[in-house]
């Protein structure tokens, strides 16, 4: 027994070894450390070669309708995208110049910056006429917005002409206190965040899944058939037996997918720290990660993930196990590294197929055929937890997948490892399937 754990251990420890000091893992994870940090710091990278996110965005309003106060008060209350500061967004000033001497500040060599002109006219019709002027194109957004200010201020005014007093003014415009109720018991209004929130979140959150789950299959297969091709597999089963080799790859592989997630983890814990320390705006308004995390997840939710977070690291361990077994059984029947590849073909397609439903999810929320496929092996560990989220299954749904996925990997030990004995020391392609057919029927 002590002889047989030795062997194992050796065959692991050298399995991981090639995988971690080979020198593409190196290059691959630095190039990948590189880009996770640059990304959750692309703002302050753009800001260094001379973008500016903390440079408002100046308006000269030329009023000649007493529009200035209302046109302001809008602007600044639509910037939305402001956590901490809603005018820090735009730079809203009253000017005397002319439409015309504004438009010379543009090519005037004091003057560079950027800048936008608004002019408001009276008009009988419409009761104000309205100009928005600038150099270049206005992005999407921030003409959305000056447009809804202008179109909040035409109506301000209208009904300033009808001699409303302020407190009159203040019922119509007011911000109403939306009070939230749902009927059933067992859904609660912060359910209804957390859901919200995680069918936006969570693809993104389980992307490194989907990744390291391609990678698993990949090693896997790829060192297998390279053990072939080089007819080191000879050498190597002269030594050991076809299952601890089976397991020695199982076990290797999943090591390997686990340090490669801490690495993820770690690259990300750096690139928020940096971020903490020289972070400056993303998008259009001052942007601060730990606001927002304060707001999104409350106590309640935090409660929730207490319980979904340890089941969904079970099912997803479970579904590493699954996919690595089903790799090592497939790679011992192909003989080339080609066939490899179309045979691992099936495995990224139903793998992407749980992605995509994942993120669909909350478009076919409350679909029957949804809640089937979330019982699904290897499909379960991506689509089950964006379906709990969302209150389309429960924890009980949860367990269920994780017992068939459970019971998925013990089939694939007890009936794969018969193929795998086959498969390993077969180096022609003639007559394999009927091989592996006699394999299954041994015992």
């Amino acid at each position: 027994m002590k002889a047989m754990r030795n062997k194992l251990g050796f065959l692991i420890s050298v399995s991981l070894k090639r995988k971690i000091k080979s020198k593409w893992f190196i290059i691959a994870n630095i190039l990948v450390g590189l880009l996770i940090i640059g990304l959750l710091n692309i703002d302050t990278i753009i800001n260094y070669f001379g973008g500016d996110f903390n440079e408002k965005r100046v308006i000269y309003v030329v009023d000649n309708a007493n529009a200035y106060e209302s046109f302001k008060d809008f602007l600044s209350k639509s910037a939305i995208l402001s956590f901490e500061n809603e005018n820090d967004t735009y730079d809203i000033i009253l000017t005397q110049k002319s439409i015309e001497e504004l438009k010379k500040d543009y090519d005037s060599e004091s003057d560079k910056k950027e800048f936008w002109i608004v002019a408001f006219n009276k008009s009988e019709k419409n009761v104000i006429d309205a100009k928005v002027i600038s150099k270049s194109f206005i992005d999407t957004l921030d003409y959305q917005l000056l447009v809804g200010a202008i179109n909040n201020t035409k109506t301000m005014l209208a009904i300033r002409d009808y001699n409303l007093s302020e407190d009159d003014i203040n019922r119509l415009f007011g911000t109403i206190e939306v009070e939230r109720e749902i009927i059933d018991e067992n859904q609660k209004s912060e359910d209804e965040m957390m859901a919200s929130m995680f069918t936006t979140v969570f693809p993104v959150v389980v992307l490194p899944f989907f990744i390291l789950s391609i990678m698993l299959v990949q090693n896997i297969g790829s060192e297998v058939n390279d053990e072939k091709t080089t007819r080191g597999m000879e050498i190597i089963i002269s030594s050991v037996s076809p299952r601890k080799h089976f397991f020695a790859k199982v076990i290797a592989g999943n090591l390997f997918i686990l340090i490669q997630g801490i690495l993820l983890l770690v690259f990300g814990g750096i690139g928020l720290f940096i971020r903490s320390e020289t972070s400056t705006l993303v998008a259009k308004g001052s942007f601060d990660l730990t606001e927002i995390t304060s707001k999104l997840i409350t106590p309640s939710i935090i409660s929730e993930l207490t319980s979904i977070i340890p089941a969904l690291l079970i099912l997803m361990i479970l579904t590493f196990i699954g996919y690595s077994l089903v790799a090592g059984i497939l790679a011992s029947m192909t003989t080339n590294a080609e066939d490899f590849q179309h045979v691992q073909t099936p495995i990224m397609m139903i793998s992407l197929v749980g992605y995509y439903l994942s993120m669909m999810a909350g478009i076919f929320k409350g679909a029957t055929f949804l809640k089937i496929l979330s019982y699904f092996p290897f499909i379960s560990a991506i689509l089950s937890p964006s379906l709990l989220v969302m209150g389309d299954a429960t924890i009980i749904d949860f367990i269920i997948s994780a017992l068939i996925m459970a019971l998925t990997n013990y089939l694939l030990i007890k009936y794969g490892l018969r193929i795998y004995k086959v498969g390993i020391l077969n180096y022609s392609s003639k007559d394999l399937w009927k091989k592996m057919i006699k394999a299954l029927k041994e015992k």
